[in-house]
């Protein structure tokens, strides 16, 4: 016999929202053994310990099916989360020297009308021997097919195409790991296992992109009958290796040179079911035979298919930069990841807050990404490769979901109390201080950290190091003397402003321009869909034959008439969905209504902020001038183009006194008033020709 592990991670929102109180029992299904039983079974982050059970040996599932031979153990599970419905997970499927993850989504008790959820995972398909008579598919390009982006979700029929079956979306990658989990052993050689996917990858690209169900008048996109499709259990356990292929490969899928379709790749077990496709009891030899997984496909398909990687991951806010970011890094890239960590450590608490988000791979950094990576069963390196950046960017996607629906966990010290009024204390207030006037301060930065560009803090009581670093930047935006200080210029001027912020973010909903990084489209909901139909809105006022909707946040058929009637009005393809293109010709048009302003007018035309810029300095005032010397160094008034991170490093200095010697002024590399006021204005004969700069609210 041998040893597998069974993992639990147990969450109220779709991977967004940890459940950390509940107990858990274990039981050995084909006996009724109870082989592990806990009260308080689940950490801070949602997830059991790594429990051990009895498994049979590994080479039972390395070779085709035996009959009467199960090559796996099989355990019963009962979930007891305080508050919430019970959950009972029969079928869940442990290899030797394999982990099985299972993902338990919990609702309220009375969803279920008291009643425990019950969840019955069928057998692994190489078990069954399940027919695929049925597989049928397109190679045709569809006309609207670009080039095939990697869909945030998938619409599953669990059944053949014409039963009355249940319809679920699932997010693409956790389709992937499911329908992996289901089809193929976690035991084969890792080659093997790449292979397959590649193939489950393909198969489902092609459903989507070809559109063969919709267009036979299917409201879904893909069923999980092995006939037909592929096997999809709802519910089910994944592998944690398999888990780990999927975060690295789930882009990458297989095409014909020279069609841009997802290849339609047919396979079967190979043995006791015969196919034109691929073999997956054929591709556990040719891997133990030391073939590649490209070459196993190869093999099976022809030498005309290669492997392609999809640019476009839907739903993702930012891409993966190209190559791993690791310690001692530097870059705005980095940056993008602390900022994301600390939204994701507000719901997983386990992850350590990084206390500034400045671009510095550092070992802080490096924890939280180790953390993470735990938190959701990565290889736990420390660097963001292309697996943890998609991971992380995925979470940070749910968690900011999660906020917009209202289900946002209580976090200390994120929303402040109501103030004292304002108050000054009667005595300063510095680092190494305590207390409430400290306390009061920190929820004043806190809010004001919402509108301008200072960092957020905890509002703890003490007047740490990174209290005093956000006073610092607060003064240095404000024009005060950057001591770090809080005496009674300061208390009030932080006071002003908070006031001001805190007025702003009751009376008036500010929106972004910022693309949100994934495609809105009807059935969508949330902030994202608010903005669309707020800046529809203000566009119908000078546009007439765009409609007026309802401003409500829920993507419906309304909303989507109207992005049409936007997109007929100014030359976009008219597909009712708001891409990059349409978002982007949105905001301009919108902010082009302004009194009848230029939409092509810079909005960074500053007057020099009060104060000199110099060696060390971060704030938006720094981002502002970097900007300026970015247009100027387009032109070849300057050797080179500088990173806009708002961090006035020694490539900033350098550009500065350049553009001294050029303006004849002496070279200091400090961006004194004269320095500032002289590019400022040849940066606006050159991006805008001469017109009025305003000032900076």
């Amino acid at each position: 016999m041998g040893k597998g592990y069974i993992l639990v991670r147990l969450f109220k929102f779709k991977d967004a929202l940890p459940n950390t109180k509940g107990k858990l029992i274990i039981t050995n299904a084909e006996d009724g053994e109870i082989v592990y039983e806990k009260d308080d079974a689940f950490d801070i982050s949602g997830r059991s310990e790594f429990i051990e059970v009895i498994t049979p040996e590994k080479k039972l599932s390395q070779q085709p099916y035996e009959e009467g031979v199960i090559p796996y153990g099989i355990y019963n599970i009962d979930i007891l989360p305080e508050n919430f419905e019970e959950v009972i997970i029969d079928g869940v499927s442990v290899f030797e020297d394999i982990t099985s993850i299972q993902n338990v989504e919990i609702g309220e008790e009375e969803e279920n009308n008291g009643l425990p959820k019950k969840i019955i995972i069928p057998p692994e398909q190489l078990v069954l021997n399940a027919k695929r008579d049925k597989q049928v598919g397109s190679m045709v390009q569809p006309l609207v097919l670009e080039r095939p982006y990697i869909p945030e979700f998938i619409v599953v029929h669990l059944g053949p195409p014409s039963s009355a079956a249940e319809n679920v979306t699932v997010g693409f990658v956790d389709y992937i790991k499911n329908v992996a989990s289901s089809e193929i052993y976690p035991t084969w050689p890792e080659e093997s296992l790449k292979a397959n996917i590649y193939c489950q990858i393909s198969f489902a690209l092609n459903r989507i992109y070809t559109e063969w169900y919709r267009n036979k008048g299917y409201s879904f996109q893909i069923t999980n009958s092995t006939a037909y499709d592929q096997y999809f259990i709802k519910g089910r356990n994944i592998f944690d290796n398999i888990s780990k292929i999927v975060d690295e490969i789930f882009s990458e899928y297989i095409i014909t040179i020279g069609n841009k379709t997802p290849f339609f790749a047919q396979y079967c077990n190979g043995t006791t079911v015969k196919c034109d496709g691929l073999s997956q009891w054929g591709t556990v030899d040719l891997a133990n035979a030391g073939m590649k997984a490209l070459g196993i496909v190869q093999y099976y398909f022809g030498y005309d298919k290669t492997l392609v990687r999809a640019t476009m991951i839907e739903g993702i806010p930012e891409s993966y930069p190209g190559t791993p970011l690791r310690l001692n890094d530097e870059n705005n890239n980095v940056k993008v990841i602390q900022k994301q960590l600390n939204r994701i450590s507000k719901n997983f608490p386990a992850i350590p807050k990084i206390p500034y988000e400045n671009g510095k791979f550092d070992k802080i950094t490096e924890d939280a990404v180790k953390v993470f990576q735990k938190v959701f069963n990565l290889t736990q390196d420390g660097i963001v490769g292309r697996a943890t950046w998609y991971r992380i960017s995925s979470i940070y996607v749910g968690v900011k979901r999660l906020a917009e629906l209202d289900q946002e966990p209580e976090i200390d010290g994120e929303n402040p109390p109501p103030d004292s009024g304002g108050e000054y204390p009667g005595y300063l207030l510095k680092y190494g201080s305590r207390g409430e006037k400290v306390k009061e301060v920190q929820n004043y930065l806190s809010v004001i950290s919402k509108s301008y560009n200072i960092p957020s803090i905890k509002a703890d009581g003490i007047f740490g190091q990174m209290t005093k670093d956000t006073v610092i930047v607060f003064q240095r935006l404000f024009g005060l003397s950057p001591d770090g200080v809080v005496g009674l210029n300061t208390w009030n001027k932080i006071y002003e402003i908070y006031k001001g912020s805190k007025k702003s973010n009751v009376e008036e909903q500010i929106y972004s321009a910022d693309y949100p990084g994934y495609v809105l489209k009807e059935n969508l909901y949330g902030d994202d869909v608010r903005w669309v139909q707020t800046y529809l809105n203000a566009i119908s006022e000078f546009y007439k034959e765009i409609p007026k909707i309802k401003v409500d946040g829920i993507f419906k058929k309304k909303t989507k008439n109207a992005v049409i009637n936007f997109q007929n009005t100014f030359g976009l393809n008219a597909d009712g969905k708001i891409g990059v293109n349409d978002w982007k010709k949105l905001i301009s048009v919108y902010n082009s209504l302004d009194g009848g302003q230029n939409i092509n007018k810079s909005d960074i035309l500053y007057d020099y902020p009060g104060f000199d810029l110099e060696l060390g300095d971060q704030d938006g005032y720094v981002t502002v001038f970097q900007k300026y010397v970015n247009v100027l160094a387009k032109n070849n008034y300057i050797s080179s183009q500088i990173e806009e991170n708002g961090v006035f490093d020694k490539r900033t200095e350098n550009s500065v006194k350049e553009l001294q010697e050029k303006f004849g002024l002496k070279v200091t590399g400090v961006v004194d008033k004269i320095t500032w006021d002289k590019t400022s204005s040849l940066y606006e004969i050159l991006y805008t020709g001469k017109g009025s700069k305003r000032n900076r609210k």
